[in-house]
């Protein structure tokens, strides 16, 4: 076998990103703390808005260059949030919500982990740890053969460690490109610099 490296041009106006999927077979012996080191507390959003789901979104993805739920129309965002199948929680802090879990269980037999992330005012307080905990205990109460998820370059250089080190384990890597989200206005234009637009 060669050891030879290709490289592709990323066309001007597009970012790409490595995208790891990752998956968990059996539930890990975890139980979900009561209480979050950080003082936060975790709820069930009953019927989300979607108008508060894309704020909490961009507080938390904002640098990150979270963008999916952002492009879909109004109408297919109710649509998923507010689907049975469909899980959506919030990290309270100070009576403020600061980060999102949603667990998507639409495909029978699974859970996704479809969106997992706090605001940077959280990072580092423990919160992962207890909002993760809360995921997986979440996930497995139901009669589940798989839990996974996918991850990116584009997220928290810490998430993908992290992801591994609570018990799952990639099997899947693709490339994603896709349209910048900050030259049409769908981010600011100064949103995620270790990322630089390259403007067509």
């Amino acid at each position: 076998m060669s050891n030879t490296s290709v490289f592709s041009d990323v066309p001007a106006g597009k970012i790409a990103a490595v995208v790891t999927f990752l998956e968990m077979r059996a539930r890990p012996g975890v139980v979900a703390p009561e209480a979050s080191p950080g003082g936060g507390t975790l709820r069930h959003v009953e019927n989300p808005r979607t108008d508060w789901y894309r704020e909490l979104y961009r507080r938390i993805g904002t640098d990150l260059l979270w963008f999916s739920a952002l492009t879909r129309s109004g109408e297919e965002l109710a649509r998923k949030i507010g689907h049975p199948g469909v899980e959506v929680y919030a990290y309270t802090l100070d009576g403020i919500d600061e980060g999102l879990l949603e667990l998507d269980f639409r495909q029978p037999g699974e859970c996704e982990l479809a969106f997992f992330g706090l605001t940077p005012k959280t990072v580092g307080t423990g919160a992962g740890r207890y909002l993760m905990s809360h995921a997986i205990e979440k996930a497995w109460s139901r009669d589940i053969a798989r839990f996974w998820l996918h991850t990116c370059t584009l997220d928290h250089p810490n998430a993908l460690p992290f992801y591994l080190r609570s018990g799952f384990t990639a099997y899947k890597r693709q490339v994603e490109i896709a349209d910048d989200p900050r030259l049409d206005g769908t981010l600011p234009r100064d949103a995620a610099p270790q990322m630089p637009v390259i403007a067509p």
